[in-house]
């Protein structure tokens, strides 16, 4: 499994990243998300009634754009399989939270349910233009 490297490892710390999945249509879709990275994997917390968690259950391909905020030539590009698992009990989502300073339980409606999305990267660009 390809793993980050040294240069680009710091992004995982970051705030936000671009997911991309791929709609039922074949076009691609961009949803802003929030993260955890344990340097191997990266995990997501997603309300199954979203889009987005319904065209991963589809397809698992996914890519994650993290961009650096401070340097937006700098970037880094993890491209995989998303492996999605229930987290009925929101362990995982409050792990999440806690990260953000939010309870992601607020974000759901009554009746909706949450999942732990595990990309499995499988190719990773990390990418500094200009250097």
């Amino acid at each position: 499994m390809p793993a980050v490297p040294a240069s680009h490892r710091d992004l995982l710390e970051g705030q936000f990243a671009t997911l991309a999945t791929t709609g039922a249509d074949g076009r691609p879709q961009l949803s802003e998300v929030w993260f955890l990275a344990d340097g191997v994997t990266v995990a997501l917390s997603l309300n199954t009634a979203r889009q987005k968690t319904k065209n991963l259950m589809a397809n698992p391909a996914v890519n994650l754009f993290v961009l650096d905020l401070a340097n937006p030539y700098r970037y880094l590009e993890i491209r995989g399989d998303a492996e999605v698992s229930p987290d009925d009990d929101y362990s995982f989502a409050d792990q999440v939270g806690a990260k953000y300073g939010s309870n992601l339980r607020d974000h759901d409606q009554p009746g909706q349910a949450r999942v732990r999305v595990t990309i499995r990267p499988v190719r990773i660009n990390a990418i500094t233009m200009g250097s």
